[in-house]
């Protein structure tokens, strides 16, 4: 598949198996799960399980996951949805990636989840910048995870590696000088 067809089908499979699978006639299990021949009936235009296979594998991001004749998203669901996910150690520090014109909401009330299940965070700054850049010029903020544990916090990790946790309240976060990394 060229390059843009992989992005145009991995934007369909986020949006029906993270967002509206009902608008495609889908229905997720508790866990998220669709079986993948219903999800390539669902999809139509002669979508084959080898393109579904490739996009899964090229996703650099690695947003889907494969188990037998079962596909799902990884993360950033906002419909409901119980990904199992145990309790985890994060590493000390974990980033967020954003942008400037929510900075003042964020010093106030922290991360939330907005329209997900969990609030996303990096394990690298790289990825952060990446996440932030898509809004715009992009704000790393910097997560007191140890601080954020000893607390109570809870936190897991997704199949790709995202770290995900219910909130994060504004007094766990610093920003990232700009020039980090550049």
């Amino acid at each position: 598949m060229h390059e843009k067809d992989v992005i145009r089908l991995s934007k369909r499979l986020s949006k029906h198996l993270r967002h509206s699978p009902e608008a495609i006639g889908l229905r997720l299990d508790a866990a998220g799960w669709v079986d993948i021949d219903d999800l390539l009936a669902a999809l139509g235009r002669g979508t084959t399980r080898a393109q579904l296979e490739e996009v899964v594998e090229r996703n650099d991001k690695k947003r889907f996951a494969i188990e037998g004749d079962r596909i799902r998203a990884s993360q950033g669901h906002s419909v409901e949805v119980d990904l199992d996910l145990p309790v985890a150690e994060p590493p000390a520090v974990l980033y967020h990636g954003t942008v400037g014109r929510v900075l003042p909401e964020i010093h106030r009330d922290g991360l939330k989840p907005m329209n997900r299940h969990d609030v996303h965070l990096s394990s690298t700054v790289e990825t952060a910048q990446r996440v932030g850049a898509r809004r715009g010029k992009p704000v790393v903020l910097v997560v007191d995870t140890a601080a954020m544990r000893a607390d109570g916090h809870e936190f897991r990790v997704s199949a790709n590696g995202v770290w995900l946790a219910a909130s994060v309240p504004p007094r766990y976060l610093s920003e990232l000088p700009p020039t980090h990394g550049a």
